[in-house]
């Protein structure tokens, strides 16, 4: 198993996670499925395949976090790969309210702190807290990287453009914290560069999945493209980019 390549994704028990990682299998990593409910993610990990093994962890649990690390690290010694997919776009849009509406509700001037903060402790804090604890063992493998799964909604230049559909909806909660994600990668970047391990945004586009409550228009297989051709880039790729399907650059 360790003469594989080993990946990790983190929310991997479902959507484009998941597909990330059933992708990843198909090209002869080892992929750990890291999923908060490690028995959901035992079943996402059988329909990954024979190489993929349950991981728990918790982007918001340090514990959690380091607990992982430590069974990485022991049972595995390296990783070679680390996609952090886990993210949440909201705790408290109900059901029936339409992204627009939650948007108003989410306002500079009306956000609650606690939705802002809650949504960042696992879009921000918590892919730092995994970056941190996983480095480690990057650093063990011969041409480690780091993808991040960003969103379009967080480029700041496309924002400022009149002509963006999603303009309107940019707000301190969701697109803040993927603006605030973009700048973690950079730094992450400019970090690694000497060391040689590449760092990456990317963007997998309006996937219909549990994060926007199924109204996306792309499909999972769709939506994770990106991170898996990302993934497959060789040594000599560059670092420190934030890209869509097919290699489009996205602005900052």
């Amino acid at each position: 198993m360790n003469d594989k390549r080993i990946a990790l994704v983190t929310g991997a028990n479902q959507g484009i996670g998941l597909q990330i990682a059933k992708d990843l299998g198909t090209h002869g990593f080892t992929v750990l499925v890291g999923s908060r409910n490690l028995e959901r993610g035992e079943v996402a990990a059988k329909e990954v395949g024979p190489d993929a093994l349950a991981l728990q962890l918790d982007v918001t649990d340090q514990a959690s976090i380091a607990a992982a690390a430590e069974r990485i690290g022991r049972e595995l010694g390296r990783l070679d790969l680390l996609i952090n997919n886990a993210a949440i776009s909201n705790t408290k849009k109900r059901p029936n309210q339409s992204v627009e509406e939650y948007s108003n509700t989410t306002r500079p001037s009306n956000v609650s702190f606690d939705e802002m903060r809650a949504v960042w402790d696992t879009n921000v804090f918590g892919v730092l807290a995994v970056y941190q604890a996983m480095l480690p063992l990057l650093r063990k493998a011969p041409a480690a990287r780091i993808i991040n799964v960003s969103s379009g909604v967080g480029s700041l230049t496309t924002n400022l453009d009149p002509a963006f559909h999603y303009r309107g909806i940019f707000g301190p909660v969701y697109p803040a914290s993927k603006t605030a994600l973009n700048a973690l990668t950079v730094a992450m970047a400019l970090e690694l560069e000497p060391e040689g391990i590449k760092v990456h945004a990317i963007s997998p586009g309006f996937t219909k999945t549990n994060l926007n409550g199924y109204a996306g228009t792309d499909t999972v297989e769709q939506g994770a493209r990106e991170a898996v051709r990302v993934a497959l880039l060789g040594p000599d790729s560059p670092t420190g980019t934030f890209t869509r399907w097919e290699d489009q650059t996205i602005p900052w």
